[in-house]
């Protein structure tokens, strides 16, 4: 994305380690003993769908399968399916998102979180057929916590972005 809507600055291009280490650190976080909780947001999947959204490129769904199977086998969860959500959210934030990019922070937010919604869903969906049990009515608290993280997300990750460039009086951009 080069020039976002809303009268913004032009972004520099996102650095692919930046991207990297932001993919990781929320792996890290996925992965810290914290209790899982059904209501925990899933950071995992937020920037994930993130960078699918403002790096199509760089960021696919094969790195959202791995992602899935890494959590997948740390938590001991039936194999695949946080892969096979990942992958499916990752689809569809690539679809949508030339849509996507033509709001606003708040108006993705709510764009997203039908994704949000689905990935969530279809986790519960395979822990239920897999003989799991079910988390309860607080697991439809996660995306609304995900989708309200959204905008806190766009402005941290894509601060690297917003640097100013060298001035120069021959470019005013």
């Amino acid at each position: 994305m080069i020039m976002p809507r809303g009268g913004d600055q032009l972004l520099l291009p996102a650095n692919p380690l930046f991207i990297a280490v932001t993919l990781l650190v929320a792996l890290a976080t996925q992965m810290l003993p914290l209790g899982r909780t059904p209501w925990m947001p899933d950071l995992l999947a937020l920037v994930l769908v993130f960078w699918n959204v403002h790096q199509t490129r760089r960021v696919g769904m094969g790195i959202a399968f791995a992602a899935g199977l890494v959590i997948d086998v740390h938590q001991g969860a039936l194999l695949g399916q946080h892969a096979l959500a990942y992958t499916l959210l990752s689809f569809g934030a690539t679809a949508l998102h030339k849509r996507i990019l033509h709001f606003g922070t708040v108006e993705q937010a709510l764009h997203v979180l039908p994704l949000l919604f689905g990935v969530h869903l279809l986790v519960m969906g395979m822990r239920l057929a897999g003989g799991g049990m079910a988390p309860g009515w607080s697991v439809l608290l996660a995306p609304l916590l995900e989708a309200a993280l959204w905008p806190v997300a766009a402005w941290l990750l894509l601060a690297p972005q917003r640097r100013a460039p060298d001035p120069d009086e021959n470019r005013p951009l």
